[in-house]
């Protein structure tokens, strides 16, 4: 049985750009969201436009090593070494949750050479919203 083939519409298409060229960016925002299972560092320009962004399970740690404050540390300084390669040398931190990564990361990302003009901490706090879960027995 011959091949079909390719009508003229299913013609190779051109890749998409998936790459975005490098915006010059010097300022910007980085969100670093510590909870109880991982930790997401998120570094954004001015007008809230994502810049780069790392978590700790993109870097190979599992289960409860992604919560560790070493984990938080190789995560922002990664977050902050590819901002860096946009251009960026100052950010705002905004810290959210619980996590034991807090500091580190927040430390890290001065490490890497960045500075840090202001440390806010935005944590949702409940006016006795949902019910927590219950305290761990081990």
């Amino acid at each position: 049985m011959p091949k079909q083939q390719p009508t003229a519409g299913a013609a190779r298409r051109p890749q998409r750009g998936r790459r975005r060229e490098r915006k010059n960016v010097p300022r910007g925002q980085a969100f670093i969201q510590a909870t109880f299972n991982n930790i997401i560092v998120t570094i954004t320009d001015p007008q809230g436009n994502v810049v780069s962004w790392s978590s700790a399970g993109m870097h190979g740690f599992r289960g409860s090593r992604k919560s560790t404050p070493y984990a938080a540390q190789v995560t922002a300084e990664n977050a902050a070494r590819k901002a860096m390669d946009n251009g960026m040398r100052q950010v705002e931190v905004f810290v959210k949750g619980p996590g034991s990564g807090r500091e580190s990361a927040v430390r890290s990302l001065q490490g890497a050479g960045m500075t840090v003009l202001a440390i806010t901490d935005v944590t949702p706090i409940p006016h006795n919203g949902c019910r927590p879960p219950k305290r761990r027995r081990v």
